[in-house]
């Protein structure tokens, strides 16, 4: 009897935080099964929509929403959009006879894992984040594995099925050791200068933002080198006001493709404190301060930069007090090389090169 190639189901999206570990599963998986067929499922509209085309897999959409926090017509018609991704999910097991469906979180993922479930197919859940998503928690129940990048998640999840992976990360970051020269030499940097990188996510922040361009020349005149990854809704005005201030050594971008060499050039960071921008930092080892994000459910980002920052593995700066803290703190930063020493080797302990590869052996074990 001829063995038919294993077909995985992935499920998941809404922001870059959840689709690029989805992606970079899917790769590991293909990797290790080359004739393995994968669909995604997402949500219609969403930035998966694009990202996964682009990235070599077919994507069916779910016409399904989150629940807002006030009163609107979306949530009005929440229950006729879950009814909706329910019947759809359903029939797009029954005609692609999946061996696994994997969540990576978000709402995209509930209907199709809830219909796997139902339907007795083994599911896998990767939760990026230090505080689990509703909608993970909710299919954590029935999970033949729950891949995690923190530990202490069995307040959220059955510790029986919890493995602990860490969060998939881009390939070309893994070994950053030898790029450091290729790196000041492509963003035109003095090698005598410290290199202070600023990344607010893919969308950009706007606390980090205001705080940067009110203090350019307090950075200017410390004789420090800025690369500044600021988002493309800012980018245009934040781009008027600094070619005023004429600020030397600040170098702007809407968005930085190259972060190999980005992370390479840089000797202190400040980020948001997303789970995949944690794990990226994690395995390149820079000394970092982190601003969470206030706009997330359950306050989330605080939460996971706090695991870093109660092992002394990286400094934290609450987004209220940026405007006075941030600036200072990252300039002493930078002329404190014990400390930096110091978060350099604690934050080491965070990162999981393989986690990619890891969570695909999970998910082929459970295909067998």
């Amino acid at each position: 009897m001829e063995k038919h190639a294993n077909k995985y189901m992935i499920s998941g999206g809404g922001t870059g935080g959840h689709i690029y570990p989805a992606i970079a599963i899917a790769h590991a998986i293909r990797e290790k099964q080359p004739d393995a067929e994968i669909l995604f499922v997402g949500a219609e509209g969403k930035m998966e929509m694009q990202k996964v085309p682009e990235a070599g897999f077919p994507i069916e959409g779910l016409w399904i929403s989150g629940l807002q926090r006030k009163l609107t017509w979306d949530n009005l018609s929440f229950p006729f959009k879950v009814i909706a991704s329910l019947t759809k999910s359903s029939k797009l097991i029954r005609n692609f006879k999946p061996d696994v469906v994997i969540g990576v979180g978000g709402y995209a993922s509930g209907p199709l894992l809830y219909k796997a479930q139902q339907k007795g197919i083994p599911t896998v859940i990767q939760e990026q984040n230090s505080y689990a998503g509703l909608t993970n928690k909710l299919l954590a129940g029935k999970a033949k594995a729950i891949c995690v990048a923190y530990d202490q998640m069995d307040q959220f999840f059955p510790a029986k099925a919890i493995k602990w992976t860490g969060n998939p990360v881009r390939k070309d970051i893994l070994d950053i050791s030898d790029k450091k020269a290729k790196a000041l030499s492509h963003f035109g940097l003095n090698a005598d200068q410290p290199v202070i990188l600023v990344i607010g996510g893919s969308l950009g922040a706007h606390t980090i933002n205001q705080v940067l361009i009110n203090q350019v020349e307090t950075l200017a005149s410390a004789r420090v080198q800025v690369l500044w990854q600021c988002g493309k809704f800012y980018y245009q005005n934040l781009r008027t006001e600094l070619a005023a201030k004429l600020a030397k050594g600040i170098h702007l971008f809407e968005f930085i493709k190259e972060m190999d060499l980005a992370y390479a050039a840089a000797d202190v960071v400040i980020s948001r404190a997303g789970a995949l921008s944690i794990s990226e930092i994690s395995v390149v080892a820079k000394p970092t301060i982190f601003v969470p994000s206030p706009n997330v459910a359950e306050d989330h980002q605080t939460k996971n930069a706090m695991a870093l920052v109660s092992k002394e593995a990286a400094l934290m700066v609450a987004d209220a007090k940026a405007s006075e803290d941030l600036i200072p703190q990252v300039l002493s930063l930078v002329n404190d090389k014990v400390l930096q020493e110091q978060l350099i080797n604690n934050i080491k302990v965070f990162a999981k090169p393989n986690a990619a590869s890891d969570i695909a052996d999970e998910i082929l074990r459970l295909a067998k």
